[in-house]
């Protein structure tokens, strides 16, 4: 379908202001941040999927590549529009580690400023004051602290296992573990869990130095191997999470009896300052990883938890697709800073998908394509100038 980033569009979406800095890859993949003056990028936050994610996007690159930006129409689709606070921390957070000038951000805003500083690799400390996802005000940070010549130490207080927003399982057993793939370090560690409405999880990363960023060539999944993962629950009778364990291995083992002695899911009872339920299910392969989790809520069974995690599971399985559809829209902005060609198959095209690529086009030079519908399986393949 969609192929390389449009010329057009670009110049309705973008307005250069000045001349831009520079950022550029040696052969080895080396990433070198230049400076030739300012430059301010004008996006429309309305583009395409038009969610938070092109906010997050802006910021971690916009810190990275040293390159000014205003965003409007933030969320414009959304029912409540604008900046929701786990985007204002995203916003303050970047403003810190980069000492940027920020204009405009407050809540429910939908258009702010920002022109970042230098970055500065440190310890941190961030609370959301709300349920507000951590594992999205991490993405962020993890591209603007890279390059930043040493380690850098973030805790997040907020929301651990919240809808809409990946839990803290699949950053530690999927994205952590591909972004080692790529040369990039990061330890993540969890205190305590938050659920929705309360929050008051607390998450720590340690994010490394890197200097360059490797490919990715994933077109086969492999043979999956094994399945295993948690059935949790924080503030309520471990009876809950036996029903949801039993319920997605049911739902497994009844769509794909072959996959029936390879799943093993454990159930867990966590610290928490609330009340909540998930299940995450993890898939191993000859050469990749897959993660799926679904979270309880009051008035919902136990078992359509453990059902619904077992469904998105048994959806990638029967795709062959290497790369399950979240990670493939996380792990896009890395492969673009690398030197050289990436390409994956993904269990499905996303609109987030598309966004996301289009986002990182505006601040970093590269080619991309995409084969396949949107709902569908997709091939990616990611291309440097």
């Amino acid at each position: 379908m969609l192929a390389e980033p449009p010329v057009l569009p670009f110049f309705q979406h973008i307005r250069l202001l000045s001349f831009s800095c520079f950022a550029q890859l040696d052969s080895e993949g080396s990433l070198t941040v230049g400076d030739y003056g300012v430059a301010m990028i004008e996006i429309d936050g309305s583009y395409g999927e038009g969610g938070g994610q092109i906010v997050r996007t802006a910021l971690g690159l916009s810190c990275l590549f040293k390159k000014p930006f205003r965003i409007y129409n933030i969320r414009k689709g959304r029912r409540k529009p604008g900046l929701m606070p786990q985007h204002l921390t995203c916003v303050s957070a970047a403003r810190l580690i980069s000492g940027a000038v920020v204009e405009g951000e407050k809540p429910g805003s939908t258009e702010f400023f920002f022109s970042p500083g230098e970055l500065q690799g440190a310890t941190y400390s961030f609370n959301i004051g709300t349920a507000g996802s951590t594992s999205l005000v991490l993405q962020t940070l993890i591209p603007a602290l890279l390059f930043t010549g040493r380690k850098s130490s973030v805790t997040l207080t907020g929301g651990t296992h919240v809808p809409f927003s990946p839990p803290f399982h699949f950053l530690s057993g999927v994205f952590v573990p591909f972004l080692e793939r790529l040369g990039v370090r990061v330890q993540l560690s969890i205190e305590t869990y938050g659920f929705y409405p309360k929050g008051g999880g607390r998450i720590r990363a340690d994010i490394f130095p890197a200097d360059r960023m490797n490919s990715l060539d994933l077109m086969e999944r492999g043979d999956l191997s094994r399945i295993a993962g948690y059935s949790g629950v924080g503030g309520l009778p471990t009876s809950i999470a036996v029903r949801q364990q039993g319920a997605a291995i049911a739902k497994i083992s009844a769509a794909a009896a072959e996959l029936a002695d390879k799943t093993v899911i454990d159930t867990i009872n966590v610290l928490t300052h609330g009340q909540g339920t998930f299940v995450y299910l993890e898939c191993r392969s000859g050469t990749s990883l897959a993660g799926f989790s679904s979270l309880g809520a009051r008035g919902k069974r136990a078992e359509a938890v453990g059902e619904e995690a077992a469904d998105e599971l048994i959806h990638y399985y029967r795709s062959g697709a290497a790369l399950d559809r979240h990670l493939a829209d996380q792990i896009v902005l890395y492969l673009a800073l690398s030197g050289h060609e990436s390409g994956f198959t993904t269990e499905a095209v996303t609109n987030h998908l598309l966004t996301n690529l289009w986002a990182i086009a505006l601040f970093h030079s590269y080619r991309y394509s995409v084969e396949g519908r949107v709902g569908e399986k997709g091939t990616v393949r990611i291309m440097p100038l």
